[in-house]
């Protein structure tokens, strides 16, 4: 008996015998890469426009100066707070002085009433108490206000008596009873007037 395969009985292809289809199989829809190729070669257009460059640009311009705005804007918000502040804080000093000082006004009208008598006999003591005490009122920021001849103002003298005259053309202060006086822009106390009116 010989050995020898039957040529007729070897599979085909290097396959099995059992008819088998060979996995490794070139597919024929299949197509390779092509040696040297990459995708680097694919023209990819990566570059903005000029159109799409001047629209950025617009962009961030308009941002920057919104944001500069807006900075603007708090700043002056910031530094009108600070000088209501600091003009409410002024009005509440003054205020405060004020309800002090009205202590004092009895004693400059005393001194006051003195000099018009001609009391203030210079280089007297009571002269010098006088003195000091002017000092001392000026010094709060206490001033006084109102004189024969002003005009009459409502919002600043009180009229105790009218006398009407001839000689003026408009309510004129002809003679203070009471010197008014003003710490800055607060009023502490108004001037009792005597007033000329027009005669009618």
């Amino acid at each position: 008996m010989s050995d020898q395969t039957n040529p007729a009985e070897e599979p085909l292809n290097g396959g099995s015998s059992h008819g088998e289809n060979n996995e490794f199989a070139e597919d024929p829809g299949y197509e390779g890469s092509t040696e040297g190729e990459s995708y680097e070669d694919a023209d990819v257009e990566t570059s903005l426009s000029d159109a799409d460059l001047s629209f950025l640009e617009k962009a961030e311009t308009d941002l920057a100066a919104e944001r500069l705005a807006d900075l603007q804007r708090v700043s002056a918000e910031y530094a009108n707070y600070r000088k209501r502040t600091e003009a409410n804080r002024e009005i509440e000093r003054e205020r405060a002085v004020a309800e002090t000082v009205k202590n004092l006004l009895p004693v400059l009208d005393d001194i006051d009433r003195a000099e018009k008598q001609g009391d203030l006999v210079e280089g007297s003591a009571f002269a010098t108490i006088a003195a000091k005490m002017r000092t001392v009122s000026e010094r709060l920021g206490l001033s006084a206000y109102g004189a024969a001849g002003d005009v009459f103002d409502p919002n600043l003298h009180e009229a105790i008596v009218q006398q009407p005259s001839a000689d003026v053309e408009v309510e004129t202060v002809l003679d203070v009873v009471e010197t008014g006086y003003m710490l800055g822009t607060t009023q502490v106390r108004a001037a009792k007037v005597v007033v000329s009116v027009p005669a009618s």
